[in-house]
């Protein structure tokens, strides 16, 4: 199978460009800095050079494809410039389904975020159709809503397109801010992460990658036009949370209760700051009121129409140290 992606040097995207590769598929990149991924590249994937606004290169990774995978967005909490996100996340996804549409690419699978389904607002898991009009915390689940409604348009008119909404990923992976948890892991093993958010108690869906991955393989093969499929995990709190990650890491460590005033008030700093410097904000305070509400996420109807499945989290961060174990030897960290 020739499969198109956009994104295949994120945290999903490398892992699912691996996954296809190792079924014998050809696999095509769509990459801004193709330097990014040199060992995909070594694997023999196909790399176009150019990004989701630029027509040309979209046609010339999607001629003759049978199957696209859309995972390129803009998932930063803020941009000096706020058109950015609206362009790379709506504009951009507009500029796939309509090129697929033309070359006649016969289905395309658009990764979204669980962050479109709104949150948990009587404690009951959160489904698909739970909340028909959800409420927004970030521009980038503003954006990303916006674009699945564009898939569900190009779906009227014809074109195959699934969508998939991932929770909070985590597992092996490069330790970018698209991989925060893993990240989290480690420093809580090192001593180097000591904050609990908020009073600990806020839920949260945290899925394992290679779970993420096989849930689109799954929409790509099962997955019904015009449909979206939540790919979530174990839903916990943060309490929860760092308690299995301790016992798993071996070291159960005391954390520090951050109250919420002295959270915001950092982040109005931090978010002035980066208005006048430019420079990126570790966090925003929309986000931080984002992560501090019950997202609280079922995958029952990925697990029923598509056969999707997870594992508990336990098993997914012993997984994630592993990884980490043998990451750090062949650096010689």
């Amino acid at each position: 199978m020739r499969v198109f992606i956009t994104g295949g040097s994120g945290f999903i995207g490398q892992r699912l460009a691996e996954r296809l590769i190792a079924g014998n598929n050809e696999v095509i990149l769509l990459l801004r800095d193709p330097g990014k991924t040199p060992e995909l590249m070594h694997a023999g994937c196909q790399v176009i050079k150019g990004d989701v606004l630029n027509k040309p290169a979209l046609i010339e990774g999607m001629r003759n494809c049978d199957l696209v995978f859309h995972l390129a967005a803009y998932t930063r909490p803020w941009s000096k410039d706020p058109e950015i996100p609206y362009k790379i996340n709506v504009t951009g996804t507009v500029n796939i389904l309509e090129t697929a549409f033309k070359t006649g690419v016969p289905k395309v699978v658009v990764t979204s975020t669980a962050g479109t389904m709104s949150f948990s607002h009587d404690g009951r898991p959160v489904g698909e159709s739970t909340n028909p009009d959800p409420e927004f915390h970030t521009s980038y689940e503003r954006t990303k809503a916006e674009a699945e409604k564009v898939c569900v348009d190009y779906s009227r008119k014809g074109l195959d397109v699934v969508i998939v909404n991932p929770t909070r990923v985590y597992g092996p992976g490069e330790l970018t801010k698209s991989n925060s948890l893993t990240r989290i892991i480690k420093l809580y093993r090192k001593g180097l992460w000591r904050i609990l958010p908020g009073d600990g108690n806020s839920v949260g869906n945290y899925v394992y990658i290679d779970n993420v991955v096989s849930g689109h393989i799954l929409a790509a093969s099962k997955g019904l036009s015009g449909e979206r499929y939540i790919l979530g995990g174990e839903n916990l709190s943060y309490t929860d949370l760092f308690r299995i990650i301790g016992e798993e890491s071996g070291s159960v460590r005391r954390l520090v209760r951050l109250p919420l005033p002295f959270l915001k008030a950092v982040l109005r700093c931090s978010t002035l700051f980066a208005d006048i410097t430019g420079l990126q904000p570790l966090l925003t305070r929309e986000w931080l009121d984002k992560y501090l509400k019950n997202w609280i996420m079922s995958s029952d109807k990925a697990k029923e129409h598509l056969g999707y499945d997870i594992i508990p989290f336990r098993t997914g961060v012993g997984e994630t140290f592993n990884w980490i174990d043998i990451h750090e030897n062949q650096n010689g960290k």
